[in-house]
């Protein structure tokens, strides 16, 4: 589907990467991401929302004894490009979308000032998707837990980008640990997808300058990278 891409001017350089020639990293929710069901927008949503049922009837760990919500999706599944956080908040659990907090109005706001419109360009989703008490980091188990779900969402959407934001998300789908500062805006590979870690809007909250080469100006120059990018190949 065409990027509703909004117009958008920098003075940054742009980002340039041979994505192609990366080796596949190791991945972490294994390989098979291929074959969405049905080519039609029609199937692939009826596939999501059987998806959805499923999560929802989900007691895989023991957070499903605290949600109140599973809290699967947003935006749009016909988007070539792909979010993917850590986990719900309170919010979150309580509405049942990702990012529609304080951390996801900075990361809708983030996107648009790269020209992207978080409601038509993108969809986005977790890692897990029930909350972990007290918003604490998912477990390992955790996370292993929910891996299904998530490898089940990225092959029926079929995005030709995935945003991974956090360490959490990184950790979560390519297998990478190690500080988020040091990995993001570094392209890397998932079954042929271009894959871009970016700084946890929640970092960017209590890291609020606004000044050149500062963590919310370095992840606005990520996200114009992955703009960019969806625009050369589309």
């Amino acid at each position: 589907m065409a990027l509703a891409l909004v117009p958008w001017e920098s003075g940054h350089a742009r980002q340039t990467s041979a994505i192609d020639s990366l080796p596949a990293s190791p991945l972490a929710i294994g390989s098979g991401l291929a074959s969405p069901a049905g080519g039609s927008p029609r199937a692939r949503e009826a596939a999501l929302d059987a998806l959805a049922q499923q999560c929802h009837a989900c007691r895989r760990c023991s957070l499903a004894l605290g949600r109140q919500r599973v809290v699967l999706s947003r935006g749009n599944p016909q988007a070539r490009l792909m979010l993917i956080g850590e986990a719900p908040g309170a919010q979150e659990d309580e509405l049942g979308q990702p990012f529609v907090g304080r951390s996801g109005q900075l990361l809708d706001q983030l996107l648009a000032a790269a020209g992207l419109d978080s409601h038509q360009d993108a969809y986005i989703a977790n890692a897990v998707k029930c909350r972990p008490p007290g918003n604490r980091k998912p477990t390992t188990l955790e996370l292993a837990a929910c891996r299904p779900w998530l490898q089940q969402q990225i092959a029926l959407v079929q995005p030709q980008v995935l945003v991974l934001v956090g360490a959490t998300a990184l950790q979560a789908v390519l297998g990478l640990k190690g500080p988020i500062s040091q990995l993001r805006g570094q392209w890397q590979s998932l079954a042929g997808r271009a894959c871009m870690p970016i700084f946890h809007p929640a970092y960017l909250l209590r890291n609020g300058s606004i000044e050149p080469g500062r963590p919310r100006d370095l992840t606005r120059a990520d996200l114009v990278a992955v703009r960019e990018h969806l625009l050369a190949s589309s």
